[in-house]
């Protein structure tokens, strides 16, 4: 009796060496993103102040942004990255940048000057992560 087995052109250890600068990439925004959803949780009311979002939005995003933060972290943690979560990642990333953008062009949420300044500049970051996940995982891929 055979079996069919599907090969793996590249072994887990090669693998997840050649996952090095991918895994870095996610475990930054992941940290940056948990960091930012804590943030957002802890220190509502001063940055209702300062950025002028509602305390209510903050903490609806604070939370979305731990909770993708920790998730992002366990992709990268795993002993082999996962291909489709990282493009998942990649997507929720752009998504975010998009909306971000919105949100500042139409005034969907109250904010100060300084709260829509603060929006771009996030937006750029996770655009930035989205950019470096996508170049990092086609790099692993190629090698």
């Amino acid at each position: 009796m055979s079996s069919m087995q599907a090969s793996n052109p590249v072994s887990t250890p090669t693998r997840a060496a050649n996952d090095r600068l991918l895994r870095l990439v996610l475990k930054l925004d992941a940290v940056v993103t948990a960091v930012n959803g804590v943030a957002y949780l802890a220190l509502a009311g001063v940055l209702n102040d300062l950025f002028g979002y509602p305390t209510g939005v903050q903490y609806e995003v604070g939370a979305f942004l731990l909770v993708y933060g920790i998730a992002v972290w366990v992709t990268a943690t795993r002993p082999v990255v996962s291909r489709g979560a990282t493009k998942l990642w990649i997507a929720v990333n752009v998504l975010w940048v998009v909306l971000s953008l919105v949100v500042v062009a139409t005034g969907a949420i109250e904010a100060t000057t300084l709260g829509k300044v603060w929006m771009v500049l996030q937006a750029v970051v996770v655009g930035a992560f989205a950019a470096l996940q996508a170049y990092a995982l086609g790099k692993a891929d190629r090698a």
